[in-house]
C-alpha cells in the first residue's frame, strides 16, 4: 500500500511527478503539501486530512490511534518551477518513442520483429542515443545492413528525437489513478512524445 502512487501537482497545480504514498505522506506531514480531493478541488492541510472520516472498504492507512484516506493527489505549498527531468535512453522507451512501428516501412510486426537501427552505423562512428537509433523490422535492418541511410535505399518515415519528459513516462497505464484524469487530460495522457 505505501508504494502506491500519488500524483504531485506544483503551486500552480501542474503535474510535476508521480510519487510513493509513502513519500506523500511524509510530504503531508512535514507541511510541504497538501491533500487536493480530485472531486472537489478542496485542498486539505495534514490534520484537516487526517480527521476526515473513513468510509468501510475506502483504502486507508491505519496506525494504532486512526484511519487516514490515501491521498491520491497532492499539491507542493511552494514551487511553481517544473522540474527538468530527462527521458532515459532505454529499449522500452524507445519502442514507446517509435510506437512499435518500424520508422522505414511502417509495419507492426511485433516486438519480436522489431530491432534497433543506428541511422550512422556504429561501425562508422554512430553513437547509440536518441536522434541516431530507430526501430526497423527485420527485412529493412537487413536491407540497410551497415549502410549510412542515404545509400542504403530507405527513407525515413519520421526524424527521431528526443522525447519530452512527463511525470507519467515512468508509469504502467495500470498504475494510474482515475482521480488523475481531473488534473491531466486523455489528450495529454495519448500526447505523441515529439519536442516543440
Amino acid at each position: 500500500m505505501l508504494n502506491s502512487k500519488t500524483l504531485v501537482l506544483n503551486n500552480q497545480w501542474t503535474p510535476i511527478n508521480v510519487t510513493s504514498l509513502r513519500h506523500a505522506m511524509c510530504l503531508l506531514y512535514r507541511r510541504v503539501a497538501d491533500v487536493v480531493c480530485p472531486v472537489t478541488y478542496q485542498r486539505y492541510s495534514f490534520d484537516s486530512w487526517a480527521d476526515l472520516s473513513v468510509e468501510p472498504d475506502e483504502p486507508c492507512i491505519r496506525t494504532v490511534s486512526i484511519s487516514v484516506k490515501v491521498p491520491e493527489v497532492i499539491v507542493l505549498l511552494s514551487g511553481d518551477a517544473f522540474p527538468k527531468h530527462r527521458v532515459p535512453f532505454s529499449r522500452r522507451n524507445l519502442f514507446n518513442r517509435d510506437r512499435f512501428t518500424c520508422q522505414f516501412c511502417g509495419k507492426q510486426p511485433g516486438s519480436r520483429e522489431l530491432t534497433i537501427d543506428h541511422l550512422v552505423p556504429k561501425a562508422r562512428g554512430g553513437k547509440t542515443e536518441w536522434t541516431n537509433c530507430v526501430l526497423a523490422c527485420i527485412d529493412c535492418n537487413s536491407r540497410k545492413g551497415s549502410k549510412p541511410l542515404p545509400h542504403s535505399g530507405l527513407r525515413l518515415r519520421r526524424r527521431p528525437v528526443v522525447p519530452r519528459w512527463s511525470p507519467f513516462v515512468s508509469i504502467a497505464v495500470t498504475e494510474r489513478r482515475e482521480s488523475w484524469r481531473s488534473f491531466v487530460s486523455d489528450a495529454y495522457w495519448d500526447a505523441e512524445l515529439d519536442p516543440d
